[in-house]
């Protein structure tokens, strides 16, 4: 890692954490599931490379890690929040290294084994219980905005054994492993029951991207689909950028698609396609919103019009959730009363955490 050898499996980080198996590899930090030999217990070991661009990120991380672990001990909201168990500095070399709980796979991962489109609504219902759970805490506790909410970064976890070996099978995802609740069709794939599936926790992981409230790292935070508005546009963001994120979650896990997945054309952008559909779905972006940024021009000729994209198909929430994902109509009206607020355009708008925990959707 970081430009040294590769880490080989059975090989030990130190005296303590010999890894089993990767579980994953990005651009700055690749993770193993490791056995740790104190506490004979399994772990998941991250390892931040150590190169000198991504150092004070990594810095950054174990500060953020080290305030969830300290308030966690203070407040026992903060268990959607995955734990972080120790920190160290692999042997002669610069690698910081994170451990954490072995968890399962992700909520991605899930999606993209199961077979229906969308997941049932209870078990969406309790994941998102729990996600807004642990933004509360980490937004009003820890001061701490996530920056990166995606189906990615919740992990599954269950107490149950025989949940743990669906997990644990489900764990390579590039090893598709068909998931159905029973009765759904006919017998091919693992099949559930639904009190198994909402036997299965979640918890918000990866605070790599993370910054605190009052000190932002970085302009570009969150991955395209899940971008807030106001991230797209440039301006200041806070913790209302993470609720727009999880409205955008909760429209994926329940429907099994993205809510905006834009994609560039030949003579417009990504965000371009980007902002066109948010403007399709929520209507038009009020002026004192769209130029309040210096660089508005990058996207709007004057107020209400796009500059390279002139032609709009608008579309309520309530006919795609009707006519494209085949709702039942009494289903509609909640989840939508559920949703827009976590889409409002003004951030001081948008409904907090602990108020899209009090809807009664979500308890329903």
């Amino acid at each position: 890692t970081g430009g040294h050898h590769p880490v080989q499996e059975g090989e030990v980080f130190n005296t303590r954490y010999q890894a089993l198996r990767k579980l994953g590899c990005g651009a700055f930090a690749t993770v193993w599931l490791c056995q740790d030999m104190r506490r004979k217990k399994h772990v998941a070991l991250k390892v931040l490379k150590s190169r000198e661009s991504s150092a004070e990120a990594a810095q950054d991380e174990v500060a953020l890690l080290r305030c969830v672990s300290s308030m966690k001990k203070k407040d026992r909201a903060g268990e959607n929040i995955v734990c972080l168990l120790d920190d160290f500095r692999m042997i002669g070399e610069n690698d910081v290294c994170l451990v954490f709980e072995a968890l399962g796979p992700s909520l991605r991962c899930l999606m993209g084994n199961y077979t229906a489109r969308g997941l049932p609504l209870p078990f969406v219902k309790k994941s998102l219980q729990q996600v807004l759970a642990g933004l509360h805490f980490l937004h009003q506790r820890c001061r701490i905005i996530h920056a990166d909410i995606k189906p990615e970064n919740v992990l599954l976890c269950g107490r149950d054994k025989s949940l743990q070996r669906l997990l644990a099978d489900m764990l390579d995802c590039s090893q598709r492993t068909d998931l159905r609740l029973k009765g759904q069709g006919d017998d091919l794939g693992n099949q559930l029951e639904e009190s198994d599936l909402m036997s299965i926790e979640v918890k918000i992981a990866d605070l790599g991207s993370a910054c605190w409230t009052y000190k932002p790292f970085s302009k570009e935070i969150q991955t395209q689909p899940y971008r807030a508005l106001e991230v797209l546009l440039g301006l200041d963001y806070g913790t209302p950028a993470d609720i727009w994120s999880t409205g955008c979650l909760a429209f994926e896990m329940a429907t099994g698609e993205c809510l905006f997945d834009p994609q560039p054309g030949k003579y417009f952008s990504r965000d371009d396609d980007h902002v066109a559909r948010i403007i399709e779905l929520l209507g038009r972006i009020p002026p004192q919103i769209a130029f309040s940024w210096k660089k508005a021009t990058k996207f709007f000729s004057r107020p209400g019009a796009l500059l390279r994209i002139s032609r709009l198909s608008p579309r309520s929430l309530h006919s795609i959730l009707l006519d494209r994902h085949h709702w039942a109509k009494h289903q509609v009206p909640p989840f939508a009363s559920f949703l827009l607020p976590a889409l409002q355009y003004a951030p001081e708008r948008r409904a907090t955490a602990a108020q899209c925990l009090q809807h009664a959707w979500l308890s329903s």
